[in-house]
């Protein structure tokens, strides 16, 4: 069970970490009020794509507008002008009056008349601005520029007909919330304008209905919606704007006056009086217009009390719906839900859209159908293309949300669904990064890309492909680790792998394996390129060439030097994932791997041969060939052709140093013994002959018999000269295991007395010092 659970937890580890995190940050940044501007302007802007309501018939404004004024030719307007509306309006029988103009002084003529009415029409409410206590008074609460500084009428205020009329606006400033009360310096209850109003009429309607509890709307928190710790003084409600096209139904104070109304406007109906004049900036921002094309555009502050009565009766009388919301802990689920979506969608989705190129040159050189190409173009776009729907999907479900009241904020969760598909992609890209470092030290860098880029990349399988195969191997390493501690033989291993790895990376070549103090570097898989004969010969003398600095190295840890040889070919091989589903390597199979295998065989240290095909891929007249050579490798049909390469042109212009190595002729010839070296294993038969010349890398025998070019001996000195044939050894072979070293013929003249030339591939130290000492009494004697 718990195997089983460490499993799934693996297999999710990603989705594990993301949607907890980047629901703690996203809250995080919420909690920080970040997120909150954003969250107004979704809010503003859903609301503005609701559908159209009617207008609400239950309210008609009077406005008093710029040509009112003009006509009038005064402001305030007289008393006797405002008396003379309220009678015409009272004449009708509304339900409630608001006047929403401040009146604290009399002006004349009228005044009287004006009182007299204010005292006989128990419906009419007055708009004031107070003094209000600090502790309960929202801090953004706006006074209103056209009721500012102007006390409320005396017989208003002892009558107890006045409302606040001041409005809440936020940080951005619009205003989106409903004042219904709050309490003033001398901590008395203050109904707000609209709201008093909505009560007046409702409590005609339903005269059952004690007058406080008429209305109950959702009282305003702190952090209902998008807000963040608002200030919550007072009684406060989100202001659900009724979306009328027309707006309220409108008449103007001239026609009130000239009568020119129809005689039942105002009956049983709430008419408000309000100033519209622009010239009085009692205007204010609101969602339904801040998103108007025309940004001088803003509604009147007697508009916006409309707005609050119509909400008010509209859900008390109507059942419209009021504009509710989640609570914190349910809003804070809903943005992981959403960053727990975006994980998942990331995590499964993180492979769509790679491809592998073509396997084999038929693939390759293919051309796309139309419609293959738009089927890959579109499957690389899934991920991308999963989120636009699924964040498409979330802003349409919270616009829904909205039309049917409630307020569920789309931009914590918008950002959620985003932030943890994002942080999927980091998390994948970084733990890839991590892997491919570490892998990088086992594999290539372009199997490791495929691998981990393609969902492919680790499927069992294999194609055709033509690539060129480079293996090089230390000459006679094997004689020199068996004089070495097995730490000394890593260390020249190390030293020696590590400078040669980093010549292939710079030529963009793919190691395919370590075998021992070998090594199989293909050039052509997984990434064909055009000039990929070209790079492996330019990297096999870049290699040859850093040989000077590995051995540098080697001196100066006391380590023994070392050389290498280099064959390549080019030819078809299998080239893939093989193995099974347990256990898969990369690897390339097929004759020409061994063929190359063959051809390094045949080199010496510092040496570099490569095949017909390899130098044909190249090019012949920029590759430096010192000679050519017929060889007949093993399990091969015919006799083949190789080429000693010196240098290369082009744009890497490569030249091997050649190193002179004279052999001088030995004045006294030493007599030995030497056994040919089969398959990796010595001939049990001893044969003899005599070294007539000598060099630091090389010697010339004389032989009773010829030996094929590129034969593997080992040789064993007897130190004995021929002029001295009495100190000959009565048993040649005594001791002879102990005395060896290795050498490869390279050239050869078959005579009565055979001769062939031989070049070193490893000796022990004591050996090579004895050899200089010979060559330095040859030298003496010489002069």
């Amino acid at each position: 069970m718990w195997a089983k659970l460490k499993h799934q937890i693996w297999e999710w580890r990603g989705v594990l970490v993301a949607a907890p995190s980047v629901t703690g940050l996203i809250i995080l940044l919420r909690l920080l009020g970040w997120l909150q501007p954003l969250d107004w302007l979704a809010f503003d802007y859903f609301l503005h794509l609701l559908p159209p309501e009617s207008v609400d018939p239950r309210i008609v404004i009077v406005s008093i507008d710029e040509t009112d004024i003009n006509q009038l030719k005064q402001w305030p307007i007289g008393d006797g002008v405002l008396a003379e509306i309220l009678d015409r309006i009272k004449h009708q029988q509304p339900r409630s009056i608001g006047l929403d103009i401040v009146r604290d002084l009399p002006t004349e003529p009228g005044h009287q008349r004006l009182v007299e009415l204010f005292k006989s029409t128990p419906n009419l409410v007055g708009a004031l601005q107070t003094q209000l206590d600090p502790k309960s008074t929202p801090k953004n609460l706006l006074q209103r520029d056209a009721l500012s500084g102007i006390a409320p009428s005396p017989v208003l205020k002892e009558l107890g007909q006045l409302g606040e009329a001041s409005l809440i606006v936020d940080g951005d400033g619009t205003v989106r919330r409903a004042l219904l009360s709050l309490e003033n310096s001398e901590r008395e209850t203050v109904l707000g304008f609209g709201f008093k109003l909505a009560l007046l009429y409702l409590n005609d309607e339903h005269k059952e209905i004690p007058y406080p509890e008429a209305i109950n709307p959702p009282r305003f928190q702190a952090n209902d919606g998008g807000y963040v710790n608002a200030d919550v003084g007072g009684h406060q409600v989100l202001l659900n704007y009724r979306r009328a096209e027309a707006g309220f139904r409108s008449v103007s104070l001239r026609d009130v006056l000239a009568n020119r109304i129809p005689s039942d406007l105002f009956r049983d109906r709430v008419v408000l009086i309000g100033v519209t004049a622009v010239s009085l900036k009692d205007y204010f921002t609101t969602p339904l217009n801040k998103l108007s094309w025309n940004s001088l555009t803003q509604t009147s502050g007697v508009e916006i009390h409309a707005h609050i009565i119509s909400q008010l009766l509209s859900a008390t009388l109507d059942g419209r719906t009021e504009t509710q919301v989640w609570s914190s802990p349910v809003a804070g689920l809903w943005v992981f839900v959403w960053s727990l979506l975006g994980a998942v969608l990331s995590w499964k989705w993180r492979h769509v859209g790679l491809k592998i190129e073509p396997q084999n040159d038929r693939d390759r050189g293919k051309k796309r159908s139309l419609l293959k190409s738009i089927v890959d173009r579109l499957d690389s776009l899934t991920h991308p293309l999963v989120f636009f729907v699924v964040g498409g999907a979330l802003i349409i479900a919270c616009y829904f949300a909205l039309w049917a009241g409630w307020w569920i904020p789309v931009v914590p969760p918008l950002l959620a669904l985003a932030g943890s598909g994002l942080a999927i992609v980091i998390y994948i890209a970084r733990s890839a990064a991590e892997i491919r470092t570490f892998f990088s030290r086992y594999l290539s860098d372009e199997i490791v890309a495929m691998l981990l880029e393609t969902p492919e990349g680790t499927k069992i399988g294999s194609a055709r492909r033509k690539v060129t195969i480079l293996m090089c191997d230390l000459r006679g390493f094997s004689s020199i680790s068996e004089q070495l501690s097995p730490e000394s033989v890593v260390a020249i291993l190390n030293v020696f792998l590590g400078e040669m790895t980093t010549v292939i990376s710079q030529y963009q070549g793919t190691i395919d394996e370590f075998i021992g103090d070998a090594i199989l570097v293909i050039f052509g898989a997984p990434i064909f390129r055009d000039d990929d004969a070209y790079r492996a010969v330019a990297c096999s003398i870049a290699m040859q060439l850093r040989m000077d600095m590995v051995n540098a190295q080697l001196e100066q840890l006391s380590l023994p030097i070392i050389a290498m040889g280099i064959g390549l070919n080019t030819g078809e091989v299998v080239v893939g994932n093989i193995g099974s589903q347990t256990r898969t390597k990369y690897a390339v199979v097929g004759s020409n791997v061994n063929l190359t295998s063959r051809i390094e065989s045949f080199t010496v240290g510092g040496q570099i041969l490569i095949s017909d095909a390899t130098l044909a891929d190249a090019g012949e007249e920029i590759v430096q060939v010192n000679r050519k050579m017929i060889v007949e490798p093993k399990g091969v049909k015919h006799p083949i052709a190789i080429y000693d390469v010196g240098g290369i042109g082009g744009k890497y212009n490569l030249l091997l140093t050649k190193k002179e190595d004279v052999i001088h002729t030995l004045r006294e010839t030493i007599l030995l013994s030497y056994k040919v070296l089969e398959d990796k294993s010595l001939d049990s038969h001893v044969y003899h002959g005599r070294l007539i010349g000598l060099s630091l890398s090389g010697a010339e025998i004389s032989a009773d018999r010829s030996l094929p070019f590129f034969t593997n001996i080992k040789i064993f000195l007897s130190l004995i000269p021929v002029s001295n044939p009495e100190g000959i050894h009565e048993d040649p072979d005594k001791d002879i295991e102990d005395q060896g070293f290795y050498a490869k013929v390279t050239e050869r003249d078959v005579g009565e007395n055979a001769t062939f030339y031989v070049c070193f591939t490893t000796m022990p130290t004591t050996v090579k010092n004895l050899i200089e000492q010979i060559i330095a009494r040859q030298l003496e004697k010489k002069f």
